[in-house]
């Protein structure tokens, strides 16, 4: 955002009352008070006690409820919780408006500081991926480890399906499209977003498809929605351009905690293409690929990413207690096909001494409103 461009929302004092937002069976909501910025925090209490911490960033146009479904099946393993970004979710906007990345990273930042909770295994999706790669580039000291679900990372050849979400960042087009949208129903772009961002929208249950329904409706109540979708988008483009110590993928190879890469092979806003270069540039990083997942495969497919999670952690020898990470090197994991059967070890690896998996998972009652 320009010095000279002022955020185009009133204070949260301000703002409207509009409908609770949903909280799953077993899970709570808290906000938290931060320099700049106010963050809604989703949790479920852990199975036990002294498991170790982890957090959960959602993509553009999401929240915390697109982790819902993997918290759950995480929670004997680790003490979990998600954030709202600023302006998503039931976050208010920053003060300063600012949705860069390096805001947004600043924002989680500024939790772990506060919380005292890290080091955390680091989960994020999509634009939450980017973000997280920024987190744990810059604060090492704050990650255990990292899980990518599709991070956003910069690609030279974007796919046409993506296309429409990048023009959002362009000055205009989300007036236009507000305005060429204007009668759509909360339903109408429910199953648009569920199209472009599952690989199978089937898989998603009529229970998940009405919660979905109702966050659309609370979410366009708000005055704030497109002024943060846009500028998170705009956020987005613009760190693509970076060059230096600062670009994304340079940043990338700068991560020193043990990362796992999920890539979806039906995803239509990152290319599946940009699985092996990711598994390149993060030094310790072990990849799975779910061949029939789309952009969301933490909520596609919840038991198999908790299973990769599980396994990638013993491997590395890091579900103990705070602060001991063990990270080990040098294997190579197996593959699980589409039919279910198990590969030989080493079998689609990356070929560069990276751990390598492919999997094709169980299904989940979850939906999603954002990318």
């Amino acid at each position: 955002m320009s010095s000279t461009e002022l955020p185009l929302v009133p204070p949260a004092t301000v703002l409207p009352k509009v409908a609770p937002v949903r909280v799953g069976a077993g899970e709570r909501l808290r906000s938290v008070g931060l320099p700049g910025i106010t963050l809604t925090v989703r949790s479920r209490p852990p199975a036990r006690e002294g498991l170790p911490p982890a957090l959960y960033v959602h993509g553009l146009g999401g929240s915390s409820q697109n982790w819902s479904a993997l918290m759950e099946q995480l929670e004997g393993d680790v003490d979990g919780e998600a954030v709202d970004l600023p302006g998503f979710g039931d976050s208010p906007p920053p003060d300063d408006g600012n949705y860069s990345i390096t805001a947004h990273a600043r924002a989680v930042i500024r939790f772990l500081d506060a919380s005292g909770r890290g080091p955390v295994h680091l989960f994020g999706n999509s634009l939450g991926g980017a973000v997280s790669t920024r987190v744990a580039a810059v604060r090492p000291d704050l990650v255990r480890t990292l899980t990518l679900v599709s991070p956003a990372l910069p690609e030279i050849r974007v796919q046409r399906s993506a296309v429409p979400t990048g023009l959002l960042a362009l000055p205009g087009v989300a007036g236009l499209f507000t305005r060429f949208s204007r009668d759509w129903t909360a339903e109408q772009r429910v199953r648009g977003v569920t199209a472009l961002c599952y690989g199978d929208p089937g898989r998603v249950t009529p229970e998940g498809f009405q919660y979905a329904v109702e966050e659309m409706e609370r979410r366009l109540q708000l005055p704030y929605f497109w002024d943060a979708l846009t500028r998170s988008a705009r956020g987005l483009v613009n760190a693509y351009t970076l060059g230096g110590q600062h670009a994304l993928w340079r940043q990338a190879e700068r991560v020193l905690a043990p990362t796992l890469l999920v890539y979806g092979g039906r995803d239509q806003l990152v290319g599946f293409r940009m699985a092996q270069k990711a598994a390149r540039a993060f030094r310790d990083s072990r990849l799975l690929t779910l061949p029939e997942a789309g952009h969301v495969a933490m909520m596609e497919y919840p038991e198999t990413v908790a299973g990769a999670f599980r396994d990638f952690v013993a491997h590395k020898g890091d579900m103990g207690a705070k602060g001991d990470t063990g990270a080990s090197d040098g294997s190579v994991g197996g593959s699980v096909r589409r039919d279910g059967s198990v590969g030989t070890s080493g079998e689609g690896a990356s070929g560069d001494g990276r751990d390598a998996a492919t999997a094709s998972g169980t299904g989940a009652d979850t939906t999603i409103v954002g990318s």
